[in-house]
């Protein structure tokens, strides 16, 4: 039992360090004598854990997919409206690659040319399907217009997200996350939602961009 403890911490380890430095440096960047040095183990441990570099690249996509669709099974079941879900699960994934460096790794690795496997959806195409399931809910609670195309809409949702987050890595800290992301939510209200609903949605967005800035 604490053999087996001992090679999950270790396998943990790996994937924390080659997240942090694939989120710094990128995926060609980093080698895998830099994940060793950086995660202080051995290269046996390390190759005992992953046979090759796009194997950890793999194990954090896969890491990232199974957060997600964590955090949005836990909002389906708390009873928010689909388009509060939705709001509140970009909120979540903003407020985990500001902690964690695996989410942003996983974006970093998905804009950066990493082979998806087969039987790994990728995070795009995730984000494409829970956009649009949740839109579909929206419109039927009549929270969006209803001549809304939702495929069109949720593409473009999903490009604004990656694109935020993207440019942001270039431009800002990634503290500066949660402000982008209420005000890519609030354009997004303004056009999709109809008027008597949008204040609710609009308070929405700024008060998780506040619960994110407090300590």
């Amino acid at each position: 039992m604490a053999r087996q403890l001992r090679a999950e911490q270790t396998r943990a380890a790996i994937i924390a360090a080659a997240a942090d430095l694939f989120d710094r440096h990128g995926y060609e960047s980093t080698s895998l004598s830099d994940i060793v040095e950086h995660a202080q183990v051995t290269k046996g441990a390390l190759y005992f854990h992953f046979a090759a570099k796009q194997d950890l690249a793999h194990a954090i996509m896969e890491l990232q997919s199974r957060t997600l669709r964590r955090m949005v099974s836990d909002l389906d079941n708390r009873g928010f409206s689909h388009l509060e879900s939705l709001i509140r699960t970009t909120f979540g994934v903003a407020r985990l690659s500001v902690d964690d460096p695996v989410p942003r790794a996983g974006l970093r690795l998905a804009t950066g040319g990493v082979l998806v496997p087969a039987q790994l959806a990728h995070p795009f195409t995730e984000w494409l399907e829970i956009t649009s399931r949740k839109l579909l809910g929206a419109l039927k609670e009549s929270d969006i217009h209803p001549d809304i195309d939702l495929d069109a809409a949720a593409h473009s949702l999903v490009c604004s997200l990656v694109g935020t987050r993207v440019v942001g890595r270039s431009l800002e800290p990634v503290t500066r996350q949660p402000r982008r992301l209420a005000e890519m939510w609030h354009i997004q209200v303004r056009g999709m939602v109809p008027v008597p609903r949008r204040a609710r949605y609009l308070s929405l967005a700024t008060q998780l961009e506040r619960d994110m800035r407090q300590p």
